[in-house]
């Protein structure tokens, strides 16, 4: 009942300069909200209604960086995952280490992703496991293995068949809108592509910043009215292609060394800056988010 009561009196209406940041209240739960399931909002702008926690270990996964309190995820993600971990033993992985799914109620971040908001997105470690029954503080110090070379442009030694079968097991799921991949593993993957390969290789997206795990993100559930599907969507994107055209060049090219730009247009340089993430407070967010937020 404190608590309810704490969470309310910090909702009541304040001057923008004084309403507390959106992180901060959803990064203070442990406990996801006694709701039915149902994303809210955008994988970016949004929280999860009656999330539920992946076990901190199970006989084909782990869970890591536990001291972050993320292993939280709508039962549709909680179900591919592992669902996924099995398949990874199919082909000869011991299993999965499962990084940042959702904080309890999920709602923007203290630190780290701009998405993973809804209960629908997750991190998935490149390192295939040796085993899993690391302790506590073993999953705090083990880091996960880069895939991508330093320059960017290729893939590294540490890249392998098991990785590309286990990103097209990952991929060829229904329940699956995207996955981010570093643009040099998406172009290795375009390497041995056939005309079979098109449905689930649309789905991999090379997006900076993913060169030690890949990140899933789940379409929103039959029934889930109150979650927004991205625009566009993957298909959109491709075209009915694999993604695998000239666009996907342009991260080892102009991305990598963009050409020289000229000075911004004034109404570019007069278009307000839009908040970040965790710089939103509750009023950024769906309404229902406030219910989210003060279930016990």
């Amino acid at each position: 009942m404190i608590r309810l009561l704490l969470t309310l009196a910090l909702m009541l209406p304040l001057p923008a300069s004084a309403q507390q940041l959106a992180n901060q209240l959803f990064g203070a739960h442990d406990a996801p909200s006694a709701q039915q399931p149902m994303p809210v909002g955008s994988y970016a702008r949004g929280c999860g209604a009656g999330l539920v926690e992946l076990p901190e270990t199970g006989p084909s996964w782990q869970a890591m960086r536990l001291s972050r309190g993320r292993n939280f995820g709508h039962p549709e993600m909680i179900g591919y995952l592992q669902d996924l971990s099995r398949a990874a033993q199919q082909i000869g992985w011991a299993g999965l280490y499962i990084g940042d799914i959702s904080q309890p109620r999920g709602g923007p971040m203290t630190s780290g992703h701009a998405s993973h908001q809804i209960g629908l997105d997750a991190d998935i470690w490149m390192l295939p496991p040796r085993r899993l029954n690391l302790s506590r503080t073993e999953r705090e110090n083990i880091s996960s293995i880069p895939v991508r070379s330093a320059d960017q442009k290729s893939v590294t030694e540490n890249w392998s068949r098991g990785h590309h079968a286990l990103l097209r097991a990952a991929a060829s799921d229904g329940r699956v809108d995207r996955i981010f991949v570093a643009a040099a593993v998406k172009i290795e993957m375009c390497k041995t592509a056939t005309a079979n390969d098109k449905k689930w290789l649309q789905k991999i997206r090379p997006v900076a910043g993913h060169d030690t795990h890949f990140h899933v993100r789940l379409k929103c559930p039959k029934g889930a009215k109150l979650c927004q599907t991205q625009s566009p969507t993957v298909s959109e994107l491709s075209k009915g292609g694999n993604g695998c055209d000239e666009t996907l060049t342009w991260w080892v090219t102009d991305y990598l060394n963009p050409p020289k730009t000229t000075k911004k247009p004034k109404d570019e340089e007069a278009r307000p800056r839009e908040k970040r993430p965790r710089e939103f407070t509750m009023a950024d967010l769906p309404r229902q988010c406030s219910d989210v937020l003060a279930s016990e």
